[in-house]
């Protein structure tokens, strides 16, 4: 994907208005069904961040019309992909041929083990991605993910889990930390009494943090773990 879609952000098309909620639709006129969300008040002369949700094959499929409003109604434009690199891709240069994305903010995100399989996207193409979001996935180990560490060591990373799923995997995420403070990369960790995977303080954190990250107000190194 890297370079393909860099020039390929211009070919912008009305999209459909907001229902009457305000909230805006996941759209699919142009899409072949791929699931898209457009945010409200899209500018198409500004170059939107955009939110690869990668799907889990065993799970439920995230909703972006029910998930991206409780996120962000105005700051991202998303995608939800199949699964794996190749679906990545497709659904990347998709949405940048038809709306007005920024090549080096794009983002992957996933619940549970699409999570997992977000990090280990973003860290064998690092080139291509400005980091991951992983809503309960954990980091996936003994996979050699930083053999481009000079590469990886410049993606932004949020992992999300929630207080029970901290608990059953401490020594996971202990090993994770140890990995990230050898290897110098960015590691943001924040755990939450909610059960919900997707709640909306959860979703309300993840904004904060991609838009922080994004604008380059916390530029922070090194593994950190919030509460």
């Amino acid at each position: 994907m890297s370079g393909r879609h860099a020039n390929r952000s211009r070919g912008h098309r009305a999209v459909r208005a907001p229902d009457r909620a305000g909230t805006p639709r996941a759209i699919a006129d142009w899409t072949g069904g791929l699931p898209v969300f457009v945010p409200q008040g899209y500018e198409p002369g500004y170059d939107y961040p955009l939110l690869v949700w990668v799907s889990d094959p065993l799970g439920d499929h995230v909703d972006l019309a029910r998930v991206m409003p409780r996120l962000s109604l105005r700051n991202f434009v998303a995608v939800r992909a199949a699964g794996g690199a190749t679906a990545v891709w497709q659904a990347v240069d998709l949405v940048a041929a038809r709306l007005s994305i920024h090549p080096r903010r794009i983002w992957l995100v996933g619940c549970g083990s699409a999570g997992t399989e977000a990090f280990r996207i973003a860290c064998r193409h690092p080139e291509s991605f400005a980091g991951v979001v992983s809503l309960g996935g954990g980091f996936p180990l003994d996979e050699s993910l930083f053999g481009r560490v000079d590469a990886v060591r410049r993606l932004a990373m949020l992992h999300c889990c929630t207080a029970a799923e901290a608990e059953a995997s401490a020594a996971h995420t202990d090993r994770t930390l140890r990995l990230f403070h050898a290897a110098g990369a960015m590691l943001a960790m924040r755990i939450y009494p909610e059960t919900n995977r997707l709640s909306r303080l959860m979703l309300a954190d993840v904004n904060r943090w991609l838009m922080e990250e994004t604008c380059g107000a916390a530029a922070g190194t090194g593994a950190a773990v919030a509460g």
